[in-house]
């Protein structure tokens, strides 16, 4: 990961800003520009490009491993302590420093404030999270490992599904298997959705059994080297009922149309119109409640949020998920769910799982 490239790219704002330095603290926004994969870290990034380290005593030996060329703060108090060794390093009467007001919190503002009086604290919204928005080569290689690692488990998942398991056993098993084929981590809590459980778009694994004549709901993903991936996949328990295939084919079919319309340029709102008009079209507008999808990366949710009211427009290079769902009280529902990356000339599709509906136990 080319981590000074990044710092150098992210330095350009600041200077653009007005500002002398920014403290980063968003621990993702760290790790972005750094390297850094400890609990406790924040990063001081001069205009000009320079950039300083602050973290405890718990981290100076994994900071050597990572970040061996960023200068190295160690204090318990980190961030003011940082801050004081910017003041000093800076040799100026005042310092312009920008913090990221979405991640630097009003009792810490204030602390840091009466710490360090000789610094203007300055709001920044996005220096970081912009740069982000477009992976590089080496994040969409990460994105493209963990996508394959749930591909693989999915596909080891599929041939024990019965009636008579729980949702939970489900989950479980789904769990082990996204671990045994590589992930670091789960990419975030496992859906486990049947039967009527399945109009619920996030339902928690419970204790219901499957049975015969149930749709079910399978929204998992890996976390590798820090990249999330992120898939559902609706099956049935079964032989599907008629109107259970008309609405998987429903959702499908709107799913498709999102996936074509991913564009360089595309307005955010109109990808989301693509999917949605096909829903809206067949009479089930209102049982879409959610947006189409959002940008993964480091975090599972990250920009670009697409939804009918998101403002933006895809870039390439941006990864996005492409996630129609209907849903019906007391009867069930379908999503459908992919990873894509936006390219000239069509999308690259990470999640290669099939699409059809799937029949099992």
């Amino acid at each position: 990961m080319d981590h000074a490239g990044r710092r150098r790219r992210a330095a350009d704002t600041v200077a653009d800003l007005g500002l002398d330095a920014l403290l980063v603290t968003s621990l993702v926004d760290v790790r972005y520009l750094s390297g850094f994969t400890g609990s406790n870290g924040a990063l001081l990034l001069g205009a000009d490009g320079t950039a300083t380290f602050g973290t405890d005593f718990r981290y100076v030996e994994q900071c050597g491993t990572e970040l061996p060329d960023v200068p190295l703060v160690v204090d318990r108090r980190t961030v003011p302590a940082l801050v004081h060794a910017a003041v000093e390093a800076a040799g100026a009467a005042r310092l312009r420093l920008g913090f990221e007001a979405e991640h630097l919190s009003v009792a810490e503002h204030a602390d840091l404030a009466l710490a360090v009086p000789t610094v203007d604290l300055v709001a920044t919204r996005g220096v970081v999270e912009d740069l982000r928005r477009v992976k590089d080569d080496d994040e969409v290689a990460a994105l493209r490992a963990a996508c394959a690692v749930g591909d693989r488990a999915l596909a080891d998942l599929l041939p024990t599904l019965r009636p008579g398991l729980t949702e939970r056993a489900v989950g479980l098993a789904l769990d082990e298997l996204v671990r045994r084929h590589g992930a670091d981590a789960l990419g975030f809590e496992t859906i486990v959705a049947s039967g009527p459980n399945g109009a619920v778009p996030h339902h928690q694994p419970s204790d219901r059994e499957l049975v015969r004549g149930d749709l079910l709901t399978l929204d998992f993903g890996a976390r590798l080297l820090g990249y999330h991936a992120d898939m559902t996949r609706t099956v049935a328990i079964g032989e599907p009922a008629g109107w259970q295939r008309d609405l998987y084919d429903l959702v499908a079919r709107a799913q498709r149309a999102g996936r074509e319309a991913l564009a360089p340029g595309r307005l955010v709102a109109e990808l989301d119109a693509a999917a949605r008009s096909v829903i809206e079209a067949a009479g089930y507008g209102p049982q879409f409640g959610h947006g189409l999808g959002h940008g993964v990366g480091l975090e599972i949710h990250e920009a670009p949020l697409v939804g009918p009211g998101a403002a933006g427009t895809l870039d390439a290079g941006s990864p996005v998920t492409v996630e129609p769902g209907v849903y019906l009280p007391g009867r069930g529902g379908v999503r459908i769910e992919d990873t894509l990356v936006v390219r000239d000339g069509g999308a690259e599709l990470l999640t290669t799982s099939s699409k059809e509906l799937l029949v099992v136990g």
